[in-house]
Order: C-alpha cells, then structure tokens, then sequence
C-alpha cells in the first residue's frame, strides 16, 4: 500500500473548471483523455489524469473559459496574509468544504486563484 504524501507547500496543486454541464465534461475529458471521475454530489465532480486531479463545479459556465488554479498550502491563515501583504485581493474568505479548507484571491492582473489545506 503506498502511503500519500503531503502536497508542497504554496505550489499549484489542483485545477478547477466552472462548468454548467458536468456529464458534458465528464464525457468529453474522458473519451478524449481517458480521465476518471469520482462525483461528490450534484454539482461538483474529482478528476484524475493519472498524475493530477481538479475539479469540475457545476451550476454556471466560467465567462473566460478560464480553469480556478488551485495552491495548497500548509497554513493557510499565514498564506491568506501573505496574499493581501502583497497585493492580492481575497473575493472568498476561507471556508469549509468536504476534505479542507480554502479561500479565493484576485493577484494584481485579476487572475482569480484559490489556495487551500486538508481538513
């Protein structure tokens, strides 16, 4: 059995694409790429390339077809001040969900990424 290490600190550690049909999703990477899935409920669903996982969050489209670039980060009260001593923007404040926490951040060009840790 191998043993899951720890994700690097403050390092890009998962991708999420906003989407307002996850099965379209699904079918597409899938069949394209041969991705797997695992669904946690209605409106967001896991993928794996077999190297990386992200997600797929139901419910609207991203505008700019833009993929949410999600960093992992050991502390992140300490990573959330360190965003907005250098510039950054928080437009979620860290939250709760199924396996961690996270919070979401605009950097000065107005990417919008989220950083996160396990629960």
């Amino acid at each position: 059995m191998t043993q899951e290490c720890e994700p690097a600190d403050r390092t890009i550690n998962y991708v999420e694409f906003l989407t307002g049909d996850i099965d379209a999703m699904k079918a597409f990477y899938g069949s394209a790429f041969g991705w797997t899935f695992t669904d946690y409920g209605p409106s967001y669903c896991e993928f794996s390339d077999g190297h990386m996982k992200g997600g797929f969050a139901g419910g609207e489209s991203s505008p700019s077809g833009g993929a949410l670039v999600v960093l992992y980060a050991r502390d992140l009260e300490a990573c959330q001040d360190a965003v907005e001593r250098a510039g950054g923007s928080i437009v979620k404040s860290i939250f709760d969900f199924p396996g961690g926490r996270r919070f979401h951040f605009t950097d000065p060009e107005g990417y919008e990424l989220a950083a996160w840790t396990a629960a």
